[in-house]
């Protein structure tokens, strides 16, 4: 995703909004490949989560702004992000395509939106290995590790549930965004949607 996003490394000012990055692991990857121009806001429905990436964030030195805020009604002003990413977060967004109109309204004109999340598998010979392990195996070593397999089980149904490659591709379009692509990771377990607003 930081390869995708391609923060440019000199001065030239580029802000970036990461949308339920909490505890800002993709943050601190953005700010650190981009140049002294580069702003990282954080933006997490999850107070406790933010708490971790603002603690985070000033051990290792990373001057980030972390901001409480729902995807599905951001506090911040239209046009004023050059890039907008959520990475593992829009499956847990009850209105899928309200957050992504919110994502599309803060974008500058020329600016980008990339959302990583778990897919729709590519490679119909690999499903039942998939479903398998999903469903069967995962749970099962959530429970031996941390005496939880229910979080494991809903993660397996939730990205069932998401829309698949084409699905979300198509609600980016509805929104307005132009030229949406998509790349596959993994055989589609894993997915890069991008969108730009023209």
């Amino acid at each position: 995703l930081v390869t995708a996003v391609n923060p440019p490394r000199k001065k030239r000012a580029f802000a970036l909004l990461d949308l339920a990055g909490g505890t800002g692991d993709i943050a601190f990857r953005i700010a650190g490949a981009g140049g002294p121009g580069t702003h990282v806001t954080v933006a997490d429905i999850n107070a406790e989560m933010l708490a971790v990436g603002r603690e985070r964030a000033a051990k290792l030195g990373h001057d980030i702004e972390f901001i409480e805020a729902n995807a599905e009604k951001l506090p911040l002003p239209d046009k004023s992000f050059d890039a907008v990413t959520i990475a593992f977060g829009i499956r847990n967004v009850p209105r899928i395509d309200v957050a992504l109109d919110e994502a599309y309204r803060v974008l500058k004109i020329g600016g980008r939106a990339l959302v990583l999340e778990f897919s729709a598998l590519r490679a119909a010979f690999l499903q039942p290995l998939y479903d398998f392990h999903s469903f069967q195996v995962l749970p099962r070593i959530g429970k031996l590790i941390a005496g939880d397999d229910a979080s494991y089980r809903y993660l397996a149904e939730s990205i069932r549930r998401h829309p698949d490659q084409a699905a979300l591709k198509a609600m980016m379009e509805s929104v307005g965004f132009a030229r949406v692509d998509v790349r596959n990771l993994s055989a589609g377990i894993v997915a890069i949607h991008r969108g730009y607003r023209v």
